[in-house]
């Protein structure tokens, strides 16, 4: 039987109270998820977890602690809130601990126009190890695919409910439905793959695992022949399905713990032009049917619409109570809240605003350079911006993709970067971070 989440938490309060804590919350999460993996047509791997998680944090003043248990037993519900206590009592004081105040409270939600939960059964593992093979079929059959290096298919329900003794009571489920393919061309020293995966809230909105299998098949055969580019300076066109790590890292630099720390490059920026004049980056929590999507925050504060950057200028940070408080702010309603640690800030739904011209039309105004599909590592600094990531794609001549490259690197500064970018109309609207192909000028690449 589904554990009753909502008395878990009112539980895990009244032990923090008996405790000796001032104040507190609690968050109890039900989670259930199965997996399967195919390989040469048979089974490969099976995963299934299912189960409850708590987490208390405890306040006595300004001290805080948390701690967390798959244990919803009465008595280490009871221990848990008598640890909590003698942790904050140790804690030093942090003058930005503290829960929202009750009128900052979210009252009403509609979960019914989030749509988060997908009423279906559950698949079972005998559906989901079809989608699989399914997946990987259509991937050998596109030609130049030697093999497949794993198709999967996976299924995930979760339901959270977050209480606390300010008065603030709310829960709500999610699902997810995925399907995946990676496929492999060529042998020894010159292998390659590639990959192409969905994810949705809702099975039925999933496209069939012939068209995912097919993509990657195809994305993997256009690799065969791969070389390393020329060094120098380029313009570089990161595709759509990995363009949206540029936008990720302005909005890490213009989350309040980095501000706080002084360790972002925006410390400095509120106001100025980040982006090219007439773009947005917007942030929108209720979007129905999406992955990011959410009621409230992670400390019950109410989520809305809003605009990290406006016409190309930052806007806004993203706050949770403690960022904010140490900022002299307001929350963003940005608080994200896991069962072993407090509250931090962090972003949902993200959109980009979308350009005029296709991806396309980016390569043959670009003429000679790069077309970015994959990257591998990272080399950021934080504090200054400095870019510098291993990538693969494709060479471009005269706005023609001439052959597969592999074994480069792109460097740049991400304020430079950022301020240049154009972007195409090619974003997909289901995704949690919709954001096109992108161009930027000028990036020094390291090839042959």
């Amino acid at each position: 039987m589904p554990a009753d989440l909502d008395l878990l938490t009112v539980q895990l309060l009244d032990a923090a109270r008996k405790a000796g804590a001032d104040t507190a919350d609690a968050i109890a999460i039900d989670g259930t998820s199965l997996s399967i993996d195919v390989l040469k047509g048979r089974l490969e791997n099976v995963e299934r977890s299912e189960g409850v998680e708590v987490g208390l944090r405890v306040l006595i003043g300004k001290r805080q602690a948390c701690v967390a248990s798959s244990d919803v037993g009465d008595a280490a519900i009871a221990r848990m809130a008598e640890q909590a206590v003698a942790m904050a009592r140790e804690a030093p004081e942090d003058s930005s601990a503290g829960l929202a105040d009750p009128s900052q409270l979210a009252r009403n939600w509609d979960l019914a126009r989030l749509d988060l939960d997908d009423p279906a059964p559950e698949p079972s593992p005998a559906d989901l190890q079809e989608d699989a093979r399914r997946a990987e079929a259509a991937a050998l059959a596109v030609p130049g695919v030697s093999q497949t290096q794993s198709a999967g298919a996976s299924y995930g329900r979760r339901r959270v409910h977050l209480a606390a003794t300010n008065g603030f009571s709310g829960g709500y489920a999610r699902s997810q439905r995925s399907t995946s393919c990676v496929a492999i061309t060529g042998s020894g020293t010159a292998m390659e793959r590639d990959y192409f995966g969905e994810t949705r809230t809702y099975q039925t909105d999933l496209p069939d695992p012939e068209t995912i299998g097919r993509i990657a098949g195809e994305r993997t055969a256009a690799r065969a022949g791969a070389r390393k580019p020329p060094s120098g300076r380029f313009p570089v066109v990161f595709d759509e399905r990995i363009a949206a790590s540029l936008v990720g890292h302005l909005l890490a630099a213009a989350n309040g713990s980095a501000i706080v720390r002084g360790s972002s490059w925006l410390r400095d920026a509120m106001g100025e032009q980040i982006l090219p004049a007439g773009l947005d980056v917007v942030e929108d929590p209720l979007r129905p049917r999406i992955g990011g999507s959410r009621p409230f925050d992670g400390e019950g504060l109410p989520v809305a619409r809003r605009a990290v950057v406006a016409d190309g200028r930052l806007t806004s940070w993203t706050l949770d109570l403690a960022t904010a408080r140490r900022l002299g702010l307001e929350s963003t309603g940005n608080a994200s809240r896991g069962t072993s640690a407090p509250p931090s800030p962090s972003v949902t739904n993200i959109a980009l605003t979308q350009g005029a011209q296709t991806r396309d039309d980016l390569l043959a105004d670009m003429g000679t350079g790069l077309l970015v599909t994959s990257l591998i590592g990272s080399s950021i600094n934080p504090t200054t911006g400095d870019y510098s990531r291993g990538a693969s794609g494709f060479w471009v001549v005269n706005g023609q993709i001439a052959y597969p490259v592999n074994e480069c690197t792109i460097a740049g500064n991400l304020r430079e970067m950022l301020r240049s970018i154009r972007p195409a109309n090619d974003a997909r609207s289901h995704l949690s971070h919709v954001v096109p192909s992108i161009l930027v000028e000028g990036l020094t690449l390291a090839g042959e």
